[in-house]
């Protein structure tokens, strides 16, 4: 059985665009633990989408890796338990 990871995203710097690799994904707002509920969003063929949440912009870029984004600190990673 694989394992799908969705990657998560935040807007912490407040950028007006943040571009990303994946087309489906969740936005958290912010950093925890000024997080917000973790919103799935799913762009479709839709080149671009807003956070119903906090109104982050998302557009996709088809250059970037899936976990990626440009500005680079705006995907999140979890961190690794020990």
């Amino acid at each position: 059985m694989s394992e799908r990871v969705v990657p998560h995203f935040h807007n912490r710097p407040g950028v007006a665009v943040i571009e990303i690799g994946a087309t489906e994904f969740m936005c958290i707002g912010d950093l925890p633990p000024f997080d917000h509920p973790h919103i799935f969003l799913d762009l479709g063929g839709d080149s671009d989408i807003i956070c119903s949440y906090c109104s982050t912009l998302y557009r996709h870029d088809p250059t970037l890796p899936a976990d990626a984004a440009r500005p680079a600190e705006c995907a999140w990673r979890e961190p690794a338990t020990a």
